[in-house]
């Protein structure tokens, strides 16, 4: 491990590690037995100590420690006694770092029994004792990790640890330990405004130089690259969570009722929203960062119509931390209608301490925008789109769409003279950074190429806050360039280079109108409906980014690229029919994003690897919640109702209950080929008319 070779056991060291076995599982099953017993004598106390100082791994000791300690604490009220049993307890911790300084169980209850405030704190012993394990090993990080819990305990100021971690660094470059307390405590010292720490443009320039130090002493260490790289994120990104985009957007009119006409002629002035016909309208609110805290106080909605329902907003995300940049409701419409009527809905964010990011930022741009909503009978909205299956027919040649006022692509301005003035600098230090970085000699460090390409992704953002869009295009294909070179030069991280070359792609097609539009269309369906169309084909994408451009699109081509997630597309509510033929999508958990779409009713999966690997792991290390799922599911038990084999489909069964298609298409993939999957399929979506270009039923 780490460099070192393995040697041949020799026999006394294997009659050594027997005995010493056999010693541990004695010891560890009399432990357990007193922890049944709840037997806490000082004789059973000290088998779990003796079995603590060879083992410091062996949990169940730790807390049978932790449950005698508080038995045998009740017994003493002399405050020498009680804190003669928190130093012995302090002891044993001690005793077994000896053993392994890295024992996550030992830095545990050590911080247990600080926190019982049972005796006074020996903050010179507890300082000293860390200094002697740093001494030992500069970079342990439980041993960081304590000292930050030791700090805030003890009531030491941020900036006599951010001098201390100075020190270290000054000691050993490589340090990373030591840069990553010192990016938390400058996070928490420009949060809090402290003194001499009001200057965020003043304290990164100072750490640029500091970290740069570094990068030019030893380009080949990573620990000055990982910290430079948390400088360029606080750097490039707004102080404060900002909404960037909204569907619908401001000024748009919804409409379940459209004619052929219209679209001809390009005097299109509504938008079909498919989910009218069932009176839901999503409101999606897209934000620069994770956030959390939307709810009825700090988005308002004001409008005639009748919702039916209590409004409550949701993380479109798929992890479960209750932070998402994306976030929807569903207005639920309650009016009857027996003629066209139109009614307009606001939707306002003031500033508000409830819409709080990961950093504890908090909302301060408000933000107001008007739609309009028509409202027709019942009878004149009864339009079937899935009469006949829908074709993706890439030989036709795809006609842009010219009349770009028709199209709703418009994204949410934050212009503040505020906002301006920190781009501006912004834009001048990673400036400043991108040339140093460019003297650094090359060598194909995938270090000083990875850095340049995150350099110029930083600038280019802060191009789209109104400079020269012929400039940030330069910056996106430089950085296409070095992703190139690095999928090359470090094969082990392919996947990751080709992900973020194309998020670069993505938002180098899709940054501006005159471009975008490029692949946008009007696509007219046989039954008169218009629908927004984005083809996006034959581009090698690995990833989807920048979806909150995309929360318009209605119908979205991306076949034949090399895709192994959708996560991005939940934010396209408006989504009617989607194509992903023809990419890497190798399991179910990998569209568990597409769940979350009420308007999908057209999905083309076909030619994809789902179910072509015998032992599929993406199926449980997939960023989706699918494997963590443990509700009861009806699906399951109507499933082994038709002898369908649950363990073996849980994960399409998950994904196809959820969803409300008209038309599927999964040829191509192995599993389509096994015997129940038809069934599995028919019977899960019962509003599905087209299989595999067949009648379902």
């Amino acid at each position: 491990m780490h460099g070192r070779p393995r040697r041949p056991a020799k026999p006394e060291d294997e009659a050594a590690a027997s005995a010493k076995a056999a010693k541990l599982r004695d010891l560890q099953a009399q432990v357990l037995q007193n922890h049944h017993s709840r037997t806490y004598t000082k004789v059973a106390i000290g088998l779990s100590f003796k079995l603590l100082e060879i083992n410091p791994e062996a949990y169940t000791a730790w807390n049978y420690r932790k449950l005698a300690f508080q038995h045998n604490i009740k017994e003493l009220s002399d405050p020498e006694a009680i804190k003669s049993a928190v130093d012995d307890e302090l002891r044993v911790v001690e005793v077994a770092f000896k053993a392994n300084p890295k024992s996550y169980g030992a830095w545990y209850h050590r911080k247990w029994l600080l926190n019982q405030k049972l005796a006074p704190v020996d903050s010179k012993r507890e300082f000293g004792l860390l200094d002697k394990l740093l001494k030992v090993d500069a970079r342990n990080f439980h041993g960081w990790n304590y000292r930050r819990f030791l700090a805030r305990f003890m009531g030491v100021p941020d900036e006599e640890e951010l001098k201390y971690t100075m020190d270290k660094i000054s000691d050993n470059f490589s340090n990373y330990s030591a840069w990553h307390n010192r990016s938390i405590l400058l996070s928490n010292l420009l949060i809090q405004q402290s003194k001499g720490f009001e200057s965020k443009q003043k304290i990164f320039s100072e750490e640029f130089e500091l970290v740069t130090q570094a990068l030019f002493t030893d380009p080949s260490d990573q620990s000055g690259w990982f910290y430079h790289l948390w400088l360029l994120a606080q750097t490039s990104t707004p102080d404060n969570p900002q909404l960037i985009a909204s569907w619908p957007c401001n000024g748009a009119k919804l409409s379940s009722s459209l004619v052929k006409e219209k679209v001809e002629q390009s005097i299109l002035s509504s938008i079909w929203c498919h989910s009218l016909k069932e009176r839901t309208v999503p409101i999606v609110l897209y934000f620069n960062e994770p956030v959390k805290g939307l709810n009825q106080s700090s988005v308002k909605l004001k409008s005639d119509l009748e919702f039916g329902k209590d409004i409550c907003w949701r993380a479109l995300s798929v992890t479960d931390s209750g932070y998402s940049n994306c976030w929807a409701t569903y207005l639920q419409i309650a009016n009857e209608c027996s003629s066209s009527q139109q009614y307009s809905v606001d939707v306002s964010i003031p500033c508000s301490d409830d819409i709080v990011s990961r950093s504890g930022s908090t909302n301060n741009c408000p933000v107001h925008l008007t739609f309009t909503i028509e409202l027709i009978s019942d009878e004149a909205q009864d339009i079937d789109l899935f009469d006949k299956p829908v074709t993706w027919n890439r030989s036709e040649s795809f006609q842009p769409h010219e009349n770009l006022e028709s199209m709703p692509f418009d994204l949410l301005k934050i212009t503040s003279a505020l906002v301006e003035e920190d781009s501006n600098w912004h834009f001048e230090r990673l400036s400043e950074e991108i040339d140093l970085f460019r003297e650094l000699p090359d060598d194909n460090s995938k270090f000083v190429k990875l850095t340049l390409a995150r350099l110029l992704l930083a600038s280019a953002a802060i191009k789209s806050r109104g400079r020269s869009l012929m400039e940030r295009k330069r910056y996106c294909e430089e950085a296409m360039g070095y992703f190139s070179d690095l999928i090359h030069l470090d094969p082990s991280h392919k996947w990751y280079y080709e992900d973020e070359r194309s998020l670069v792609l993505m938002d180098k097609l899709t940054c501006d109108m005159e471009t975008f539009m490029k692949h946008c269309s009007v696509k007219v369906e046989p039954n008169l409906v218009p629908l927004n169309h984005v083809q996006l084909c034959s581009l090698s994408l690995t990833r989807i980014g920048f979806a909150e451009r995309l929360i318009w699109v209605q119908v979205l081509d991306l076949s034949h690229n090399s895709l192994r997630s959708v996560e991005g597309l939940e934010a396209l509510q408006q989504l009617v029919s989607l194509n992903i033929s023809n990419n890497q999508i190798s399991s179910f958990t990998a569209l568990e994003p597409l769940t979350k779409i009420i308007s999908l009713k057209v999905l083309d999966l076909s030619f994809n690897e789902i179910g072509a690997h015998s032992i599929d792991t993406t199926r449980y290390i997939c960023s989706s919640p699918f494997s963590h799922k443990v509700e009861a599911c009806e699906a399951f038990e109507e499933c082994r109702k038709k002898s369908i084999n649950v363990e073996e489909y849980w994960d399409a069964i998950l994904f196809f209950a959820s969803l409300k298609l008209a038309q599927l298409d999964i040829k191509g993939n192995a599993v389509a080929s096994k015997v129940d999957f038809r069934t599995l399929v028919t019977m899960l979506i019962p509003s599905l008319k087209w299989l595999n270009g067949e009648c379902a039923n």
